[in-house]
């Protein structure tokens, strides 16, 4: 029987192609006159060190010339974040923000040598945020001594890309995340309800089916930022507003740019696909598994081309899908199953654009192969304004999964891996087919639905009284676990 446990932090792309250090290395065009840059694989043994040795890694503490250098060695690309203090991200609350943003743009066109047309790359709408081209140590110099600078970062640097091709001979057991694999599901992995629908196995460890009596999902809507979803599985087009799920519905949106436009909501990965299923699959006499959340209402994003969150694209992909259902007034909880294993000061905004909006946000706490062990709870899972989930072991709460992260940051767990290695039951890329998913991906996916399923049944509640009842409901409250939070939710209870 086939098996698909999917990984947030894949360290190993698929690649064929020269690294960057090499096509950068090629272009004579760029005549640097200062000290030369540091090489991939200098840049990337600082920051492995760095968390090896404090836990985590944030620009911010990086040297000038380490910063330019991850900046020349990614397109020249920087993202600056700015604003009266470090809480000064939205726009509509900032009353300065277009003289900083000018401000900030003259400093450059001073250092750099010429007009903001040739190195503006983009300004945000809601954010006080903009990505700039930058050839200049003392650009970054100067830019990190102002006082409306809360971030300089590199805009397009491709840390796991790096790693890789130091790597050559890493064995992977995934790329970032993505398959298209089917598998004929083991009759020990689900049960059946009416009127045809397979409930996965994990789901009675946590009581979803009897909560099932209370509520499910209805008038809740959940935001995904993910992959996309699959044209080619109705159950999560057509056929989504079907059977006990009718009078819901599903809609699909691209923030992910391919070259100079969005490619579209559908997902080319497999990852989100699987989220939207375990999240959300109706409820009906497709003889498929259902989703916890069977009567929500789903928005997705195809945000990233993969869950390693490590390109502009992806980046800026993540941080549009935010602040879009941030702006959304019908969506109460927001879940993303992707991340990287530093902070990005732009997705950062975009997060706390959408906390400050009033949405429940869960991100995976970390999936990832033996080579990132040294690794806890990556970001954004790692911020106060979401809440991290990561995955466990059949009957446990203490046990990761063999690919799960965990650390003090994790506030919730989910029961995904059996003794035999087998995770959870979803719906496939293709039509009338299933498959298997886990990790912290699915782990996240399923705790934003049951989060649906405790608001549906009390609508008025904000989302600090949704989240005490998850708390309280779950098995180590009122006393936190030192590396797996509340544990697992017992969701009937949870809804009663």
């Amino acid at each position: 029987m086939k098996k698909s446990v999917f990984y947030l932090l894949a360290l190993f792309l698929t690649l064929n192609s020269c690294t960057r250090d090499e096509l950068q290395t090629e272009n004579p065009s760029v005549q640097v006159v200062q000290k030369d840059p540091l090489t991939g694989k200098q840049i990337n043994s600082e920051i492995n060190s760095t968390i090896k040795n404090s836990g985590t890694f944030n620009w911010k503490n990086a040297s000038d010339h380490l910063l330019w250098s991850a900046v020349f060695r990614g397109n020249r690309m920087v993202s600056i974040g700015f604003g009266a203090s470090k809480d000064d991200f939205d726009r509509s609350l900032s009353a300065n923000s277009k003289a900083m943003e000018a401000e900030i743009l003259d400093v450059i066109r001073q250092q750099e040598g010429v007009e903001p047309t040739r190195f503006l790359i983009s300004s945000d709408q809601y954010l006080n945020q903009i990505d700039v081209v930058v050839e200049k140590e003392e650009t970054i110099t100067a830019l990190r001594k102002m006082k409306t600078i809360r971030y300089v970062e590199p805009g397009d640097y491709h840390y796991f890309e790096i790693e890789n091709s130091l790597n050559p001979n890493a064995k992977s057991s995934g790329s970032s995340g993505c398959g298209f694999d089917s598998a004929v599901l083991n009759a020990a992995d689900y049960t059946t309800t009416a009127p045809n629908a397979k409930i996965p196995w994990a789901f009675t460890q946590h009581n979803i089916p009897n909560a099932w009596s209370y509520s499910t999902g209805a008038g809740v809507t959940i935001g995904l930022i993910d992959t996309g979803v699959s044209p080619e599985q109705t159950l999560l087009g057509s056929s989504f507003n079907t059977g006990a799920s009718s009078g819901r519905t599903i809609s699909k949106f691209g923030s992910y740019v391919n070259g100079s436009t969005t490619d579209g909501p559908a997902d080319q990965c497999g990852h989100g696909t699987k989220m939207a299923s375990v999240m959300a699959a109706p409820k009906n006499n497709a003889g498929l598994p259902v989703g916890v959340a069977y009567n929500a209402n789903l928005i997705t994003y195809r945000a990233a081309s993969n869950v390693v969150l490590e390109t502009s694209s992806e980046q800026n992909g993540v941080k549009t899908a935010f602040t879009d259902l941030a702006n959304n007034a019908g969506v109460k909880i927001i879940s993303m199953s992707m991340g990287h294993i530093f902070s990005v000061g732009k997705i950062e905004d975009g997060v706390k654009y959408a906390y400050s909006k009033g949405k429940l946000i869960f991100c995976a706490g970390g999936t990832s192969t033996s080579f990132t062990n040294f690794v806890g709870v990556i970001f954004p899972a790692s911020m106060s304004e979401t809440q991290a989930v990561t995955g466990v072991k059949e009957g446990t709460s203490n046990q990761k999964c063999d690919v799960c992260h965990s650390g003090s940051q994790i506030d919730f767990t989910f029961q995904m891996e059996r003794a035999n290695g087998n995770t959870v039951p979803v719906l496939s890329y293709y039509n009338n087919q299933a498959d298997y998913v886990g990790g912290s991906s699915v782990a996240t996916a399923a705790t934003a639905g049951i989060a649906a399923l405790v608001w549906a049944k009390n609508p008025s509640w904000t989302r600090e009284q949704v989240l005490n009842k998850m708390r309280q409901s779950a098995t180590y409250y009122p006393t936190v676990n030192s590396n797996y939070g509340y544990g697992n939710i017992n969701v009937l209870k949870a809804v009663q």
